[in-house]
């Protein structure tokens, strides 16, 4: 969401993840010390998230990496397939959300490869706190 090019896979086997990071030349974020050991071994470039919190993680890794604490929703990919998502008309996702999502939101954006829709709906208020509280101990 916060514009990264990211790959996520909870059905990936410890090896397979080694492998995606060293061939798409990327960093891999575990909170696995074993994982994170094996990567190292294996010249795999890797970082150890020790925090305990979300905003915890969001603060090493703006620490560690400088990764901006906010989102910017014109940057943002999709969570599920990490394509940068396309902001859309309100009548083009009609019939993708519930009727109660149309009437109160007027802005949309959806994932022009999984066809995943988007808003700012209630759970962002956890989120700008999660970012507000990763700011403030950073």
């Amino acid at each position: 969401m916060m514009g990264h090019d990211v790959r996520y896979s909870n059905k990936c086997d410890d090896s397979e993840l080694l492998e995606i990071a060293k061939t798409e030349s990327r960093i891999m974020l575990t909170r696995d010390l074993e994982l994170y050991q094996r990567a190292a071994a294996r010249s795999t470039e890797a970082y150890f998230v020790e925090g305990l919190t979300e905003a915890e993680h969001l603060s090493e890794l703006f620490n560690r990496f400088g990764v901006e604490l906010s989102i910017d929703l014109e940057k943002s990919r999709c969570p599920q397939c990490n394509a940068k998502l396309a902001h859309v008309d309100k009548e083009e996702i009609a019939a993708k959300v519930k009727e109660r999502t149309f009437r109160y939101y007027d802005e949309f954006w959806k994932c022009p490869n999984c066809g995943q829709v988007y808003w700012q709906g209630a759970h962002w208020t956890k989120i700008r706190a999660i970012l507000k509280e990763a700011k403030e101990i950073s």
